[in-house]
């Protein structure tokens, strides 16, 4: 009798949670409800990202548990990492944006070639920075401000981060390529079963168990690139077969270069976009470990990753803004596509800044999850994570307006402005004040960096969004203007019209 309740509910628990998560063939993004659509599209997208957390989490947890030298040497690793993938990134948002635009069209075919193109070129830019991450980035450890056998561990987790570049940056590709397609849901159980094997051989490789040697630092970046692979691998095979999304081919996949520049004129920007958010990370990390002792870096290191996985709601709502946006401009529904835009920042900011109360109230129990109890200066590690998360804890909900909109931005393909609005807020405003204030108050200063950037940021996105240069259309003579011309101009259009208004640099599938 026990049991057979046991298992109603069971089974009743299961039916409502497998009922929050919707196939793209149950969403309608062309029509349906603009927030439930949102909503289901963008639930997945915060499940990646968490899990896509947990793996530093977990690193960061473990290696906590190992030793204080540890955890700051990941600290100084971690901004790094990011910065190695945020090179390639571009690809990933010009194929995201090309898969969802084509499909809100319905021109299937060119969907699928440009997912093939996409993975193609995606495949040789991952060997291309994995070689340079291998032999360059690890020297950028000590301009970071880590010395002796701290730097000396970052750098040897970042060499084997490095050779397995190709399977963090190509899953990465395959979830792109699936949320333009609108599906969020293959991805994040892909996601789910990798992050729990990867947490599972997470301590094996660094305390060393039965025939692995205890590895420390390095053994965290041989477990996070064994449970990427697995997970690239089923999502390319899933590709091939095109059973959940795009369908790529071999045949697709030879070099098209005419091609390959009109994804840089959407990918470069991106990439900027990318790059100047790890460089301000770096930045900030540099500017921390130069002007604070250890311990306050461990702190600060804590903090971040804290941070990273409290906003993770408001980057898969701009997720999903991108998607539907995307589809919407391709199928010509302008109106709808500003809707879209609107809702998200709007759920955004209240979910946010909900979840920063939280973390003001019990900012101390979180930063202490990550420390060991006998650590030393655990104490001061634990307070200085603890008094970063109050100061930025009331802004969560400016970063839910700011990536809404800038979502939108990349799904119109305008990377250009959601460029300029990133590295505006990170670049110019945060970091300058972060380091003045590193200087002239102490650790106060940088805390309050990131709430005056995070509330400048919504401010810039919002009232750019207001001037609706997305929604324009693209004539002949403006195409040749460029994409600079094109954001400081105001005219605008959908990228597969710029694909289609340039036919004679396409190959001849593009001229239908």
């Amino acid at each position: 009798m026990v049991l057979s309740k046991i298992k109603d509910n069971l089974s009743i628990s299961g039916n409502w949670f497998k009922g929050q998560f919707k196939s793209k063939e149950e969403l309608d993004l062309l029509n349906g409800p603009v927030g439930k659509n949102l909503f289901y599209l963008s639930l997945p997208v915060i499940v990646i990202n968490l899990l896509q957390t947990a793996y530093n989490l977990a690193d960061t947890f473990w290696l906590g548990q190992y030793s204080g030298e540890a955890l700051t040497a990941i600290t100084f690793a971690f901004p790094l990492v990011f910065f190695l993938i945020s090179l390639g990134m571009g690809l990933a948002v010009a194929g995201s944006v090309l898969v969802a635009q084509f499909e809100g069209s319905g021109k299937t075919k060119k969907r699928d070639y440009a997912a093939s193109q996409t993975i193609a070129f995606s495949a040789l830019a991952s060997v291309i920075l994995g070689l340079f991450g291998y032999f360059f980035i690890g020297d950028i450890v000590g301009l970071l401000g880590a010395k002796g056998a701290v730097a000396a561990s970052a750098s040897g987790y970042l060499e084997i981060i490095s050779i397995g570049l190709f399977s963090m940056f190509g899953f990465l590709v395959f979830q792109s390529l699936m949320r333009g397609f609108g599906d969020t849901v293959t991805p994040m159980l892909l996601m789910l079963g990798t992050v729990i094997l990867n947490i599972i051989i997470d301590p094996l490789f660094i305390f060393g168990f039965w025939i692995i040697p205890e590895m420390g630092v390095e053994g965290a970046a041989v477990a996070t690139v064994l449970a990427r692979t697995l997970s690239l691998c089923i999502g390319i095979g899933l590709l091939f077969k095109g059973i959940r999304g795009p369908q790529i081919s071999l045949s697709e996949m030879g070099p098209d270069f005419s091609f390959f520049k009109k994804m840089m004129a959407i990918g470069v920007p991106a990439t900027v976009e990318g790059a100047g958010r790890s460089i301000s990370v770096n930045a900030l990390t540099a500017v921390v470990g130069w002007t604070f002792a250890g311990p306050i870096v461990a702190g600060f290191g804590i903090g971040i990753r804290i941070f990273s996985m409290i906003f993770l709601p408001a980057a898969a709502v701009g997720r999903g803004v991108e998607s539907m946006t995307g589809q919407n401009l391709g199928a010509g529904n302008y109106d709808r596509a500003g809707e879209t835009a609107r809702d998200g920042a709007k759920y955004s900011f209240l979910i946010l800044t909900g979840l920063g109360i939280l973390t003001f109230i019990f900012a101390d129990q979180i930063a202490g999850v990550f420390i060991g109890s006998g650590q030393e200066n655990s104490a001061l590690i634990a307070s200085t994570g603890a008094e970063f998360l109050r100061y930025v804890a009331f802004s969560f909900g400016f970063i839910g307006i700011l990536r809404s909109y800038n979502g939108s931005f990349r799904g119109a393909g305008k990377t250009a402005t959601a460029a300029v609005i990133s590295i505006a807020t990170l670049g110019l405003i945060r970091l300058p004040i972060a380091y003045i204030g590193s200087i002239k108050i102490g650790t106060t200063g940088v805390w309050a960096a990131f709430f005056i950037s995070n509330v400048a940021g919504a401010t810039i996105a919002y009232l750019w969004y207001q001037k609706g240069t997305w929604r324009q259309k693209i004539t002949d003579d403006d195409k040749a203007q460029g994409e600079v011309a094109e954001e400081t101009e105001g005219f605008g259009g959908t990228i597969t019209e710029k694909l289609g208004g340039l036919k004679p640099e396409l190959p001849d599938f593009f001229s239908s």
